[in-house]
């Protein structure tokens, strides 16, 4: 294996395959679709990935996670439509989206009031606002959900033939 980077900046791609356990030629390998050369461009920020390329990376690596970082920091149109989610426990997410229905559930009258007349007025932006607030949360469980989901495809804790047959 080669030597271990001591660069302190180091950007999450290059992270990802030193956690991974790879050098550039064994990730250039893997993945098939990006050289040597062109990996250590993008690692060190001196061309931009393609979304291709952190597919392949997210694949290689076993990192789903780092779809969602590019969506959320790098891609113009995620930035502004995708939640950036961070990689928790099962049991973590589903408490958190539980939290966030019950709170939810306890608005809904609420946001039926509002929204009936089809207008949002004054009085009644700053609930809309909470509720939707509310509403993000669980956008953001449920995509928490979906990266694990993926993260136990890509370790084979799950078979994503089965998940899908059902």
């Amino acid at each position: 294996m080669g030597r271990k980077s001591i660069k302190d900046d180091k950007s999450v791609y290059f992270k990802a395959r030193e956690e991974a356990g790879l050098t550039r030629a064994q990730a250039s390998e893997l993945i098939g679709s990006i050289t040597e050369s062109r990996l250590e461009k993008i690692e060190t920020g001196k061309v931009s990935i393609y979304p291709e390329d952190v597919v392949d990376l997210a694949n290689a690596y076993k990192r789903q996670d780092l779809c969602n970082y590019y969506c959320t920091h790098e891609c113009r149109i995620g930035q502004e439509t995708v939640p950036e989610v961070k990689t928790s426990s099962l049991p973590e997410i589903v408490l958190g989206m539980l939290s966030a229905l019950n709170s939810l559930n306890n608005q809904k009258d609420r946001l039926i009031d509002i929204t009936a007349d089809g207008i949002i007025s004054d009085d009644e932006i700053e609930d809309f606002v909470a509720i939707q607030k509310q509403l993000e949360q669980i956008d953001r469980t449920v995509e928490s959900l979906k990266l694990w989901v993926s993260n136990m495809i890509s370790e084979g804790k799950i078979d994503k033939n089965k998940l899908l047959s059902n």
